[in-house]
């Protein structure tokens, strides 16, 4: 999800409890806190050698030991303004670091009231070849489960 489209969400909703589902994980505990609103630039050489780059939003979670916290969206509203000052363009896609067993880092897929919540959904990242015709990689169906597109074995 772009950060301009983010930000609307967040702050057409005010007032709500903020909530953050991984896909296929555990929501992160109702006591989280925002602990960055970070721009993150990444600048690489594909490998068919083309120079590139790429910004990136995230935003750093850390689940405390303070479990009366709770983080509103008119608070959070208030952290993402905070962020003005990193001068993120606004079709930058936003994403959201949290502590599983490791670290993980995944994209806000959507966001949707739900009673009186503000569910955020994220999605898991996945790497690609951008360079397909530089170096002839064709990129495999990734797999969910096993039964899926290359039947019971799970391999292609």
């Amino acid at each position: 999800m772009r950060l301009d489209q983010f930000r609307d969400a967040v702050a057409a909703n005010p007032d709500c409890s903020l909530r953050i589902v991984p896909q296929g994980g555990n929501e992160l505990a109702p006591h989280f806190h925002v602990t960055e609103v970070g721009r993150v630039t990444k600048d690489f050489i594909d490998c068919g050698g083309k120079p590139r780059s790429e910004t990136r939003c995230v935003l750093q979670t850390l689940v405390a030991n303070d479990t009366d916290h709770r983080l509103t969206t008119t608070k959070f509203t208030k952290i993402l303004a905070l962020a003005d000052k990193l001068d993120l363009p606004a079709d930058t896609e936003v994403e959201v670091e949290h502590q599983e067993r490791s670290i993980s880092t995944d994209r806000v897929a959507g966001v949707e009231r739900v009673g009186d919540a503000l569910l955020v959904t994220l999605e898991p990242k996945h790497t690609d070849c951008l360079a397909e015709d530089a170096c002839g990689i064709r990129v495999m169906p990734q797999l969910t489960t096993l039964g899926g597109e290359c039947g019971d074995t799970g391999c292609c």
